[in-house]
């Protein structure tokens, strides 16, 4: 009876989050993985956890790049998928032989401190070297552990992009570099029957997402945007570090 009671509050749980990380998504540009792939590290392995976020998170961007493509920066785009893929190797060499605790560990302390800077008014000048920089660390982080944002959004974040420009040319990212990590992996790591069916589970969820994130998005202003930005980040960081330490 217990086990099954836990079971259910398992399963209350991924749909909580699978809709408000999709909500999140679709309503910045970001924010699914951030949010999504530390609670999916409790229910799945970590393979299962990142393909699941792969999956789901290119699903979104496929369903939003054509109302977003007018907002793309097209030249801070390629450069982030040059960056891109020279850290995706470097990322699946990570996943398969840094233990996953440490990698959390790390992950969290540079969202952490990046975040503070951030918000003692830190900025940095936007560039085309940093962009390729910023991608590579992307890509690495893509994946090793299915997480691209963190990097985006502390440099767009860091540079007071506008929010419309932020969250198209997140997503136009995402196409690509979720596609190609999702290759990867399944190249590397191979895939299985859980990540799929139960990426099928979660489709209606990202659905209904996408259509209350698009009506928030109307809605929320810089400032705001800004606000959910750093809040993100923060509970991201200090909900990895403390998962890391769970026994």
């Amino acid at each position: 009876m217990a086990e099954k009671a836990g079971e259910n509050v398992e399963i209350a749980l991924f749909v909580c989050f699978i809709l408000i990380a999709s909500i999140l998504q679709t309503a910045t540009g970001f924010g699914f993985s951030i949010l999504a792939t530390p609670f999916l590290l409790l229910l799945f392995t970590p393979m299962e956890a990142i393909q699941i976020n792969l999956i789901l998170s290119l699903v979104i961007s496929i369903a939003l790049i054509t109302k977003i493509k007018d907002h793309v920066d097209y030249g801070i785009l390629k450069r982030f998928m040059i960056g891109s893929i020279v850290g995706l190797p470097i990322g699946i060499l990570i996943f398969l032989h840094v233990d996953i605790t440490s990698l959390k560990i790390g992950v969290s302390l540079i969202i952490l401190l990046l975040t503070i800077l951030l918000l003692l008014q830190f900025r940095v000048n936007q560039t085309k070297s940093r962009d390729g920089i910023v991608g590579g660390f992307s890509g690495l982080l893509t994946s090793s552990i299915g997480m691209p944002g963190p990097p985006l959004l502390l440099y767009f974040a860091g540079t007071d992009t506008q929010k419309d420009k932020l969250r198209a040319t997140t997503l136009a990212f995402y196409l690509f570099i979720y596609s190609m990590s999702l290759g990867i992996q399944m190249l590397f790591i191979g895939t299985n029957k859980t990540v799929w069916v139960s990426s099928g589970f979660s489709l209606p969820l990202v659905i209904a997402g996408l259509y209350v994130g698009q009506l928030l998005f109307k809605r929320i202003n810089q400032q705001l945007f800004r606000i959910f930005t750093y809040a993100i980040l923060l509970i991201t960081g200090l909900y990895l570090l403390m998962d890391s330490f769970r026994p």
